[in-house]
């Protein structure tokens, strides 16, 4: 039998700067590197290379972004280059651009090809569906809920002998209430400068549309609790026109004010544990929604959309509140309710939030389970 350190895992996605996406590209590292294989992750550099090389692996600076056909077929040949000097054992892609060039490499090396479907993927147009076909034809397809094997049956036809289920996971032990000490809240707390006493909620979410930011400022102007803030904790990443729009958004409906910007945020057990309320409020159904669990592992109330993954991850009524998507109404409704409940609710609600996510989303299973597929291609 072979030892692990024959082996070499190369993880592609286009670049390695925020996101969920990219922390399940980190986690898989430090589980490859933990067993003594190689872990390699090429891609555009960006801030996270850092945790990539913490996390035991390697990054191998690779533009694998473009969509242009003729960019794909040099990224083919570029990955081919690379799994034959690094003898890889193993690709594994997280994105549909990198899939194409990845599929390509495997295939002209004859080692295993390994997707993951990590999101919903819309699918208008005849070329946009065969673009989402790549994530499906992997040797094995990961889906990281079971919303995503779902769509992913019946959009490619893909059967059980390829698919395997495998939940995104949260760290129980970075994300524990218990273990964040005052300081560092405090310290967020005066870098945000929030007012004490105000109830505060929080939408941690990149700035984009589809993510609700729209919808939760107007249900902020909607609340029967008119000292609530709202937090939106995300980078803009370049769409100043977006964000100019919320800005926008919050001074005609007279709670800019109440509305914070924060950008990224390095810390966010600590976030989290400043807020009272959790909210996720995306237009368009999550895949998995890393925060929603993360947010319950701190024992938060929190409040989805009720769609997609949202509808595994949230007990509605005994963990959090769903409520329909892009109906600002109903998430104040949600909001003024989760505010409304006495200290001994709000514990046990958090209690059992936590309880629940613990026992079903650890980031240790998302890792055996990868590492599962890729034992079973491996031999």
């Amino acid at each position: 039998m072979a030892n692990p350190s024959d082996y070499a895992i190369l993880q592609v996605l286009p670049q390695l700067e925020t996101g969920g996406v990219e922390q399940v590209v980190i986690e898989l590292t430090e589980a490859v590197a933990r067993t003594g294989a190689r872990a390699l992750v090429a891609s555009l550099p960006g801030k996270l290379v850092p945790a990539i090389e913490r996390a035991g692996g390697t990054h191998i600076a690779l533009d694998l972004k473009s969509r242009n056909p003729f960019r794909m077929s040099w990224a083919g040949d570029q990955l081919a280059k690379l799994i034959k000097s690094q003898k890889i054992s193993l690709i594994h892609a997280h994105s549909r651009a990198p899939a194409f060039a990845a599929r390509s490499a495997s295939r002209r090396c004859g080692i295993p090809f390994v997707t993951t479907y990590h999101g919903a993927y819309n699918q208008h147009g005849l070329l946009k569906r065969r673009y989402n076909a790549v994530m499906a034809s992997g040797d094995r397809v990961i889906a990281i809920s079971q919303f995503i094997a779902a769509l992913v049956r019946e959009r490619h036809h893909i059967g059980d002998d390829k698919l395997r289920i495998i939940p995104g996971g949260v760290d129980a032990v970075r994300f524990d209430p218990d273990a964040i000490n005052g300081g560092r809240v405090e310290r967020l707390a005066r870098a945000w400068r929030l007012p004490d006493g105000a109830p505060t909620v929080m939408l941690p979410a990149r700035l984009t549309s589809w993510k609700g930011q729209s919808i939760a400022i107007t249900a902020l102007a909607q609340l029967r609790h008119r000292d609530a803030l709202l937090i939106l904790v995300g980078s803009a990443q370049g769409h100043e026109a977006y964000l100019k729009s919320l800005s926008d958004l919050a001074q005609s409906l007279d709670v800019a004010k109440r509305v914070l910007f924060a950008g990224d945020c390095a810390d966010m057990p600590a976030a989290f544990k400043l807020a009272d309320v959790v909210v996720s409020a995306s237009t368009d159904p999550e895949a998995f929604g890393r925060t929603i669990v993360e947010a319950q592992a701190m024992r938060r109330l929190v409040i989805a959309t009720d769609h997609g993954a949202a509808q595994e991850t949230i007990r509605a009524g005994e963990t959090g509140w769903l409520v329909a998507p892009g109906d600002p109404a109903a998430l104040a409704a949600a909001i003024d309710d989760a505010l409304d409940l006495p200290i001994e609710a709000r514990i046990a609600r958090g209690a059992a939030a936590r309880d629940f996510v613990s026992a079903r989303y650890s980031v240790a299973a998302m890792q055996a389970g990868n590492l599962a597929v890729y034992h079973e291609l491996l031999g």
